[in-house]
């Protein structure tokens, strides 16, 4: 009988933000072993995948760890040591019984001291299982993919939408190519194009043109004969690495020409349309986009989706100074991450009356934290399955959450940080989605899966935090010449130090 391990560390890192992610962070999500199938067989994400692929071919499976944290700050260097070695380990243990891996990996995950340790973890994998062991690998369509990582695979598939509603297809693309190449079926070589060019996360949903008609390109591109997978990453440019930027990754059937062929052709599609993507839509910042909501619903054009897309972390207050001061109309604020707050809320209890600092601690660019007052209408442990159609059946634990609402305004505040993405805040929190005419979320582009049908009209909110659409002045040091539109030269306001500077 086949038997595949199964392993994962899952992280998107911000090198521009100040504090480190700590294992803690990590351990929260940590999956082990026999509990791998238990948590993710069913959902809609890469574990799934790998494991509905396995069980339908009655592959037996070993699994070593799984684990990643929503998006922060670099890695702890004795985080990333920690489990790194974990996954060395349990592989190493299972390198004679075990005749593939399938390995999930982000792209963009930085620690301190290591710009690349997915890199690192690959090599380290590959000096205990060896040169020929089968390694496939499934990333994130914001992956960061340079040659020297993904090379060390003999596999890498990636997410081909944004939201990244096939995560669970990812999967079993990538463990489908794994059986088919362990079979002796295929000889999957890989060749990759780069076209000098990084797109702000905003930019980068799939359905929106331009990207939309190069990513159709880009599935026509994979259903040539003798071509097994196409991928365009179209990198994260929010960490500061050398490896930044926009990549094809082609795999072809023992046909290296082919896939070089077909990686290049489809990086020369990006470079020609590098301008338009950047520019993909239009921006407002917080009094504009109120204004612009004004009108629309006045016109009765409701609910208006607010983006402010350039929270990283689920905190910042921008957007909610501007909605207290204005009033716009009935508003719902779904998930500001905000422990205090949060603990405040449970101790105040459901009916109290609360005033409470809320948002604004992940940095200065977050904005300076606000005083809220308002009733506690829900209280509580937050945890459940996801019900959306982005990483469907994954559980989510979000610690002790609060709805804290001021007549006009409900923020839900956690003690764990997460993106509002479908409309499981709401449910789970007692909130009746339509009563409000404005939602306020964090979210770049997995919103649209669940919020794009019943929004009647969404605004970008450009504020000035660590994710902005403009990219040009972000404090760029590790990013090599050329990469469109970024500059290197950093400004001197003191706000950033280097994430390669030892702690």
């Amino acid at each position: 009988m086949t038997r595949l391990a199964i392993a994962g560390l899952v992280h998107e890192t911000v090198t521009f933000l100040p504090e480190d992610t700590s294992l803690e962070a990590f351990e929260r999500g940590a999956v082990r072993g026999e509990e791998i199938i238990a948590a993710y067989a069913g959902s809609n994400t890469v574990y799934g995948g790998f494991l509905k692929i396995c069980q339908e071919n009655g592959v037996a499976i070993e699994g070593l760890l799984c684990t990643e944290c929503a998006p922060s700050g670099p890695v702890a260097k004795s985080a990333f040591q920690t489990l790194a070695d974990e996954i060395v380990s349990r592989a190493t243990l299972w390198r004679d019984a075990a005749d593939g891996l399938l390995l999930h990996l982000h792209g963009a995950m930085v620690c301190r001291g290591d710009a690349d340790p997915e890199r690192t973890l690959l090599l380290r994998l590959r000096e205990v299982l060896g040169a020929d062991f089968p390694i496939a690998v499934a990333m994130d369509l914001h992956g960061n993919v340079g040659a020297e990582k993904a090379l060390l695979a003999d596999i890498v598939c990636g997410f081909r939408h944004s939201p990244h509603t096939d995560m669970g297809e990812t999967g079993e693309r990538t463990a489908r190519l794994l059986l088919r190449q362990l079979a002796g079926e295929i000889k999957p070589v890989m060749a990759m194009a780069r076209p000098g060019l990084v797109l702000p996360s905003i930019f980068t949903a799939t359905d929106v043109s331009p990207l939309r008609e190069i990513m159709a390109e880009m599935r026509t591109a994979a259903e040539q004969p003798g071509i097994l997978d196409v991928t365009l990453f179209t990198g994260f440019a929010y960490a500061d690495v050398p490896e930044i930027g926009a990549t094809v990754l082609a795999v072809a059937d023992g046909d290296e020409a082919l896939a070089i062929r077909t990686a290049e052709r489809l990086s020369a599609r990006l470079a020609e349309a590098r301008e338009a993507l950047y520019n993909a839509a239009p921006l407002y910042d917080p009094e504009e986009a109120l204004d612009k909501a004004a009108a629309l619903l006045a016109e009765g054009i409701r609910p208006i989706i607010l983006l402010e897309h350039a929270d990283r972390c689920n905190d910042s207050t921008h957007l909610l100074e501007a909605m207290l001061e204005r009033g716009v109309g009935r508003t719902a604020v779904p998930y500001l991450h905000d422990p205090i707050a949060a603990l405040a809320a449970a101790s105040a209890g459901v009916g109290g009356h609360l005033m409470t600092a809320m948002g604004g601690k992940s940095s200065e660019l977050a904005g300076a934290p606000l005083l809220f007052t308002g009733i506690v209408t829900f209280a509580g442990p937050l945890r459940y399955r996801i019900s959306g159609p982005y990483r469907t059946g994954e559980e989510v634990d979000l610690g002790p959450a609060a709805v804290i609402d001021n007549g006009n305004i409900a923020v839900i505040v956690t003690t764990q940080s997460i993106t509002a993405v479908d409309t499981d805040p709401f449910t789970q929190c007692g909130l009746d989605i339509n009563e409000f005419d404005i939602i306020a979320l964090r979210s770049k582009t997995h919103f649209r899966a669940a919020y794009e049908p019943i929004a009647g009209a969404i605004l970008i909110v450009e504020t000035p935090d660590w994710g902005p659409a403009d990219l040009i002045g972000l404090p760029y040091r590790n990013a090599p010449p050329g990469i469109y539109p970024i500059t290197m030269a950093p400004p001197d306001d003191g706000l950033f130090d280097g994430f390669n500077d030892e702690v």
